[in-house]
């Protein structure tokens, strides 16, 4: 049986909860949630188009490497990780054919990693898919609330813009 009063205080307890500002820690836990569920959504239709092996940490040390390659050490700096993590990753990356490791013309000593065919592929795959993806939250929101959110968004981030060190700043 169901206790009415019970039922209404809750009711009440709720409307309350909806007429004042969340608490505090739900903004971060909501864009967490929100960069989540757009880093899930890529990595499933990366895997459906022949990239099924890319993890979210890979698409940031690709990113890392870039079209002119990098150094294990530039790698590591621009993760935010150590040159033997990055090493890691790219001994990973290089397994599985996205990466390979060349003499730098510059300095025989070092070895430069450079994309192969597969890791530019799934770069650009990558920028197509989020393209779709922000087209499908402006098919939910509107194409006035996209922007303004990434206009606040844009705001609120950093002047030095955007960093790929997100695998190192959570620790990994």
């Amino acid at each position: 049986m169901v206790n009415v009063v019970d039922e209404k205080v809750n009711q009440v307890v709720d409307s309350g909860k909806r007429d004042s500002d969340p608490p505090g820690f739900e903004l971060p836990l909501l864009l967490f949630a929100g960069f989540r569920s757009i880093i899930d959504r890529l990595h499933a239709e990366l895997a459906e188009q022949g990239h099924p092996d890319v993890r979210p940490a890979y698409g940031f040390a690709l990113q890392a490497i870039g079209l002119g390659g990098a150094t294990a050490s530039e790698i590591g700096r621009r993760l935010g990780v150590s040159k033997q993590a990055a090493g890691k990753t790219v001994d990973k990356l290089a397994q599985l054919g996205y990466v390979e490791r060349a003499d730098d013309p510059a300095d025989a000593r070092r070895k430069v990693v450079r994309l192969t065919g597969r890791g530019i592929d799934s770069l650009r795959r990558s920028a197509a898919i989020f393209e779709e993806l922000r087209e499908d939250w402006v098919g939910a929101l509107g194409a006035d609330r996209v922007r303004a959110l990434e206009t606040d968004l844009r705001t609120m981030a950093p002047a030095d813009g955007f960093r790929l060190d997100v695998a190192g700043w959570f620790g990994a």
